[in-house]
């Protein structure tokens, strides 16, 4: 197969490229050629850019696509729109932050989120809005020969984002670690190596439609796998909701993962239905694989996670209170 790729080789497309490789396709790529230069030298590259840059696609064909850097309608309908005639299927990396709303569990018929400020192209503002309107611009240029790759949180090795990556780190580093409790609470994640797996699948078989791709696992299974993973014996100090919201702990991002109940527009966000992709061929490895993966090729990233020194303030005070877990008690 004839495959290209929008997007640089950094994270989901540096293992779009992986899984594509271990199946002997060939592969193009077309980037700006200022991420992972020095990677893959053997592959073709056409450097351009994706707002107005497009030239090095022309008189070109493939097999497929698998888009990893479409976030404004804009720029992904013109992509689109000229490989349309010179690609037979496009598959579009997108996010489970198009729907509207997770107050309820969400699968692909829920309602999508809409753009707040119309011809906005804010990404940081209006991701899933934006998200959503270039779904549409995918589907309209491909009906019937898209895949629509709504993902969830996307971890594992050269993670750029430090979210998920934060949680063997901290493990490894041992100590009292402070981890929203209880054990069996639920949390979502893929790793970046099956969903690219499946993406190249998707590419090579036609897939069709828009699929949620993310996996199950628990704040228990995180805290053991990253345990075993690095040989730590930290000691899990699990908190309730109610205390991490009265000290204003910040969700997903001072302490990732974790996510507020009493927000009613993220309350089911780690629940969100992914029957369509595995009954599609989605898979997921193990989790003590995704935590390996994450100690030995993704960094920490600055102001990602809980710093040690509000760690341990924030144990003192559920210690304080009489809470269990405390050593001294």
């Amino acid at each position: 197969m004839k495959l290209l790729l929008l997007g640089g080789p950094r994270f989901v497309g540096r293992a779009v490229i992986d899984a594509a490789l271990a199946r002997d396709h060939e592969i193009t790529l077309f980037n700006r050629g200022t991420t992972g230069a020095d990677l893959y030298p053997e592959l073709e590259r056409i450097v351009g850019d994706r707002d107005g840059g497009l030239e090095g696609l022309l008189g070109r064909d493939w097999d497929a696509v698998v888009d990893t850097s479409g976030y404004v309608p804009r720029i992904v309908g013109a992509s689109a729109n000229l490989l349309a005639a010179a690609v037979g299927h496009y598959v579009f990396v997108s996010s489970i932050s198009v729907y509207a709303s997770f107050a309820e569990v969400v699968d692909e018929e829920s309602p999508l989120e809409t753009l707040a400020e119309p011809g906005s192209e804010e990404v940081s503002k209006h991701y899933g809005a934006l998200k959503a309107l270039c779904e549409r611009e995918v589907t309209s240029a491909f009906p019937g020969h898209s895949a629509l790759v709504r993902a969830g949180l996307i971890v594992g090795p050269h993670d750029p984002t430090g979210r998920f990556t934060y949680w063997p780190h901290r493990i490894a580093r041992g100590g009292d670690v402070l981890v929203p409790g209880p054990a069996w609470r639920q949390v979502q994640f893929v790793d970046v190596r099956d969903l690219a797996e499946w993406m190249v699948t998707a590419a090579e078989t036609g897939l069709h439609g828009a699929f949620n791709a993310t996996g199950p696992s628990t704040m228990g299974a995180v805290v053991d796998a990253s345990r075993r993973a690095s040989g730590s014996t930290a000691r899990a100090v699990e908190v309730d909701d109610a205390f991490l919201t009265a000290q204003g702990v910040g969700e997903w991002m001072e302490l990732p993962l974790w996510l507020d109940p009493g927000n009613e527009e993220t309350r089911h966000l780690h629940e969100v239905d992914t029957s369509r992709a595995t009954a599609a061929g989605l898979t997921f490895r193990p989790l003590d694989d995704t935590v390996a993966a994450t100690l030995a090729d993704a960094e920490l990233v600055d102001g990602v996670g809980l710093a040690p020194e509000r760690e341990r303030e924030l144990l003192e005070a559920w210690w304080s209170r009489g809470a269990t877990g405390d050593p001294a008690a």
